[in-house]
C-alpha cells in the first residue's frame, strides 16, 4: 500500500499547494500565528480603543447650527436653494393640477392608451384596472399627489442620471471618479438622505423630491454608463471607418445600441423613486406615503394596506409597461398615426368627463377595506400571537429567535477583540478577491470604529447576518423550485411582484402585529423584503445554464438531483453570488428601517437624528451604515465579477 501511495504524495501535495485558495489560507495561518499574539498582548479588550476614535459631533453640530441660522438670510439659500425649491414646488403643482383637470376618467384613459401603444392590449387593461382600483380604495387624490411628485422626481432623476452616465460612459477618468460616489449613494440608507435635505430645504415637497432624486438617480447613471461602455466594438469601428465624428458616433451608434440599458435604467429609477415615496412622507411628501406613515403611527393595518395597495399597483404597472417596451425595442418602428388616434381618444374621454362634472372619483364607488382587514389582523393577533398548541405563537417564535440566534450572534461579535474582527474581514475579503478588496473591506470596517459607533454597528451586523442567512435558505430553496418548474414560477411571479414593490413601512405593521416589537420583527421584515430578489436571481441563474451541459449530464445517466448539484449550481455560481450580494444590500436597507420597531442599533440612531434634527447622530450612523454595506459588498462579491461589471 505504501509503495503505491508514496510516489503520488508529493505531486498531490504540490498540486494542493498550487491551488490559489489553499495558498492564501496557508499565508493567513502564518500571519495569524505572528500577528494575533502581538495584538492580544496590546489590546485584549473587545471594545474599540477610545484613543482611535474621532469625534465628529462638534463640527457637524456647528454645521447644523450655521445652516439653521443662515437658511433665511444667506445668499446661497436665497438665490440658489430658494430658486431650486420654488422650481420644484411649481413643477409638482403644475403636474398635480393637470392630473386633477383631466379627472379620473381622463387620467385612466391616458395611462391605458399609453400602455396599449407601448406594451399591448393586455397590459393596457391591467393599467386601467390598476388606476380604477386606486379610486375604488378611496385613494384617488393621494394617488394623484404621489403621481405628481413621482413624475417630477423621475424626470429629474433620469436627466441627472443620464448626464452622469453619459460622462462616465465616454470618459474612463470620470467613470473612476463617479464610481465611489455612486457606490455611496446606493448604499446610504434612505433615511440618512432626509436629514441634510431637511436642514437645507425644510419640511415639505422640495425636500421630498430632492431626496428622491438623490436616491433614484444612481441606477440610471450606472446603466447608462454600462450601455455606452459595452457598445458593440464592431459596429463602432464600422461607424468610425465611415468618417463619423465623435458626436455622430454617439447619436447614431452608441445611444441606439444602449437603448435597452437606458430603458432598464428608467425602470429601476421608477421603482426606487416609488419605494422612496413612503419614506419621504416623513418629511412632508404627502400622498400615499403620508397615509401609510400615519397608519404606521397608529398601528392601523387596514388603513396602511388601503394606501399601500395603490403604490404596489403603480409599481407593478410601471414595471411591466417599461419592461414590455424594452422587449419591443427590436421590432420595426411604429407609425405615428396610432399614437395620434390614441391621444385624441384620451383627450375626448377627459373632455367628456369634465363636461359631465365627473372629475372627482364618486364617493359612492369607494369600498372601504380598512375595517375588514383590521378584523382579520385582530383575529390573527388573538389566535396566532400566543397560546397556539404544540408549535407556540408567533411571539414565542420571535422570542426564541432573539434568544437562540440574535443574542448569541450579537454577544459573540461584541466579545471578539476589535482587531480580530478586522482580521476576519480581511481574510474573507482576500479569499474571495484580491489584497485591494481586503484593504477596502478592512478600511471600511475600521472607519466604523474611528467614528465611535463600533458597538451599535456590530449589533446591526448581527441582525443583518441572521436575516441574510434566513433569506438565503428560503430564497435558494424557492428559486431552485421555480427554476425546475415553470408552473411554480408562474404562481410565484405575482407574489414576488407584490413583495418587491410593497413599501417597506407596510411590511412593519403586520410584522409588529404578529411578532411584537424588537429585533426579531425587524429581521422578519428584512427577510420578506429581500427574498424576492434572491429568488428571482437564483431562478434566472439556474435557467441560464447551458442546455448542452445538462443534456450531456442526462446522457451519462445523471439523476435530476445530480444535475442540480454537479452541473446547474456550479455553472450558476456567479448568479448565486450576485443573489447573496443583493440579499445583503436589501436586508441592510430594511434592518435600518427596523429601528422604528425596536431594531435599535444604527437604525435607531438614524431615525433619532432625523426626528431631533441631530445632524451629528444621524450622519455618523448613516456613514457607519455605508461602511458596513461597503464591507459586506466586498466580502460577498468576487473581484472577477466586479471587473466584469466595471466596478
Amino acid at each position: 500500500m505504501a509503495t503505491v501511495t508514496a510516489p503520488l504524495a508529493p505531486s498531490r501535495i504540490g498540486g494542493l499547494l498550487r491551488h490559489r485558495a489553499v495558498g492564501k489560507l496557508l499565508l493567513l495561518a502564518v500571519a495569524a500565528a505572528v500577528v494575533v499574539p502581538v495584538l492580544d498582548s496590546r489590546w485584549a479588550s473587545g471594545t474599540w480603543p477610545h484613543a482611535l476614535t474621532v469625534d465628529l459631533g462638534g463640527p457637524l453640530g456647528r454645521t447644523s447650527d450655521w445652516i439653521i441660522d443662515n437658511r433665511d438670510s444667506h445668499p446661497l439659500f436665497l438665490y440658489f436653494f430658494g430658486y431650486v425649491s420654488n422650481a420644484v414646488v411649481l413643477a409638482v403643482r403644475a403636474v398635480y393640477l393637470v392630473l386633477l383637470a383631466a379627472g379620473w376618467a381622463g387620467v385612466t384613459a391616458v395611462a391605458a392608451l399609453v400602455a396599449w401603444r407601448t406594451a399591448g392590449v393586455r397590459l393596457a387593461l391591467g393599467t386601467a384596472a390598476a388606476f380604477l382600483a386606486c379610486g375604488v380604495l378611496g385613494m384617488w387624490v393621494p394617488t394623484m399627489q404621489t403621481l405628481a411628485l413621482m413624475v417630477v422626481a423621475v424626470l429629474a432623476s433620469v436627466v441627472l442620471g443620464a448626464l452622469l452616465g453619459l460622462a462616465a460612459g465616454l470618459s474612463d477618468r470620470t467613470y473612476r471618479a463617479l464610481r465611489p460616489v455612486l457606490d455611496t449613494m446606493q448604499v446610504l440608507p434612505a433615511f440618512a438622505y432626509l436629514l441634510p435635505v431637511v436642514l437645507v430645504f425644510g419640511i415639505g415637497v422640495p425636500a421630498a423630491v430632492l431626496a428622491t432624486v438623490v436616491y433614484a438617480a444612481p441606477p440610471m447613471a450606472r446603466l447608462t454608463a454600462l450601455g455606452l461602455r459595452d457598445a458593440d466594438t464592431g459596429v463602432m469601428e464600422a461607424v468610425a471607418s465611415l468618417g463619423a465624428t465623435a458626436r455622430q458616433r454617439l447619436t447614431t451608434a452608441r445611444l441606439p445600441l444602449a437603448r435597452k440599458e437606458l430603458l432598464l435604467g428608467l425602470n429601476q429609477t421608477i421603482m426606487m423613486a416609488l419605494s422612496m415615496a413612503v419614506i419621504a412622507s416623513v418629511i412632508g411628501a404627502g400622498g400615499l406615503g403620508d397615509r401609510v406613515y400615519q397608519a404606521l403611527a397608529s398601528v392601523d393595518v387596514g388603513a396602511a394596506l388601503a394606501a399601500g395597495i395603490p403604490i404596489v399597483l403603480l409599481a407593478v404597472v410601471l414595471d411591466r409597461v417599461t419592461a414590455a417596451a424594452g422587449e419591443r425595442l427590436g421590432e420595426s418602428e411604429r407609425a405615428l398615426a396610432p399614437w395620434a388616434y390614441a391621444a385624441a381618444a384620451a383627450v375626448a374621454v377627459a373632455v367628456v368627463g369634465r363636461l359631465a362634472g365627473r372629475l372627482d372619483w364618486p364617493g359612492s364607488w369607494v369600498v372601504g377595506i380598512a375595517e375588514p382587514v383590521n378584523r382579520v389582523v385582530d383575529w390573527m393577533t388573538n389566535h396566532l400571537y400566543s397560546g397556539v398548541p404544540v408549535i407556540g405563537g408567533t411571539a414565542d417564535w420571535a422570542g426564541h429567535f432573539t434568544t437562540w440566534v440574535l443574542d448569541p450572534l450579537r454577544d459573540g461579535l461584541l466579545w471578539l477583540p476589535w482587531w480580530s474582527v478586522l482580521l476576519i474581514v480581511a481574510a474573507l475579503a482576500w479569499l474571495i478577491g484580491t489584497w485591494r478588496t481586503a484593504l477596502t473591506a478592512v478600511l471600511a470596517m475600521a472607519a466604523i470604529g474611528v467614528l465611535g459607533v463600533w458597538k451599535p454597528s456590530l449589533d446591526t451586523l448581527s441582525q443583518v447576518l441572521a436575516a441574510v442567512a434566513v433569506t438565503l435558505v428560503l430564497g435558494f430553496a424557492t428559486g431552485i423550485a421555480a427554476a425546475r418548474s415553470e408552473r411554480v414560477e408562474r404562481l410565484l411571479r405575482p407574489v414576488l411582484d407584490v413583495f418587491q414593490t410593497m413599501p417597506q413601512f407596510v411590511y412593519l405593521i403586520p410584522v409588529v402585529a404578529l411578532f411584537g416589537v424588537g429585533r426579531a420583527p425587524a429581521v422578519a421584515a428584512a427577510v420578506v423584503y429581500a427574498l424576492p430578489a434572491v429568488v428571482r436571481i437564483t431562478t434566472q441563474g439556474l435557467r441560464a445554464v447551458d442546455p448542452a451541459a445538462l443534456e450531456s449530464a442526462r446522457s451519462m445517466g445523471a439523476t435530476s438531483g445530480q444535475q442540480l448539484r454537479q452541473v446547474q449550481l456550479p455553472l450558476a455560481r456567479p448568479a448565486l453570488l450576485l443573489a447573496v450580494n443583493q440579499g445583503v444590500v436589501l436586508v441592510l436597507a430594511v434592518v435600518i428601517i427596523g429601528g422604528l420597531v425596536g431594531g435599535g442599533a444604527l437604525g435607531y440612531d438614524v431615525v433619532f437624528g432625523l426626528a431631533q434634527g441631530d445632524l451629528a447622530t444621524g450622519l455618523v450612523a448613516g456613514a457607519a451604515i455605508v461602511c458596513l454595506g461597503l464591507m459586506l459588498d466586498r466580502v460577498t462579491q468576487p473581484t472577477e465579477r466586479r471587473a466584469k461589471k466595471g466596478a
